[in-house]
């Protein structure tokens, strides 16, 4: 099961990502698509992720999330 290890943001809307299978940065620009994520448009929202122990992937505050597999195909 692919798990999101760790995460930090770079710029913009570009995440450096640590999966448990190796690294790769992600650009989210084009992903935050639908109601649930039309708050992360906004930088300063976007930059303000966790990562969750629960879903083993990156979060934000309003509950959005980003499947890991999802967040791969997104290199």
């Amino acid at each position: 099961m692919l798990e999101v290890t760790k995460a930090e943001h770079i710029e913009e809307y570009r995440i450096q990502i640590m999966f448990n299978n190796g690294a790769c940065g992600v650009n989210l620009n084009k992903a935050l698509l639908g109601t649930m994520f039309e708050k992360l448009k906004d930088y300063n929202t976007f930059r303000k992720f966790e990562l969750s122990d629960v879903v083993h992937t990156i979060r934000w505050e309003n509950d959005s999330a980003l499947a890991p597999e999802y967040l791969c195909e997104k290199r």
